[in-house]
């Protein structure tokens, strides 16, 4: 994959790496944040109704949520082959940045599920 921007803004709600996506890149999606399609996303809209860029701002455990682990997330976690709670993990830790930085660096959407 080609050098990737890394841009804490093109994390998603959930913690995927926009700036990593096939469809973003070639701009056929404008990413979580500006996504207005992505109404149904549950995820976005917790996110967005509490002002929060992520759920790592949430004190709340993702593995515990029932919004972040709703059947619909664990579908997308299936089919990316995402740990999707260890990248919200990782930008708790280190920032959303580092996480940006790491996942350009690797040219990946997501931690994968060992």
């Amino acid at each position: 994959m080609e050098n990737l921007t890394a841009d804490k803004n093109n994390i998603a709600a959930c913690g995927l790496y926009c700036g990593a996506c096939r469809k973003f890149l070639s701009g056929r999606c404008p990413g979580c944040e500006k996504n207005e399609k992505a109404s149904w996303c549950k995820i976005r809209q917790c996110c967005i109704s509490k002002g929060y860029h992520t759920c790592a701002e949430c004190k709340r455990d993702v593995r515990e949520c029932k919004t972040y682990s709703n059947f619909l997330s664990k579908v997308f976690a299936f089919i990316f082959n995402s740990d999707r709670p260890a990248c919200i993990s990782y930008i708790r830790e280190h920032g959303e940045i580092a996480y940006a930085e790491e996942m350009s660096r690797k040219g990946c959407q997501t931690i994968k599920r060992k």
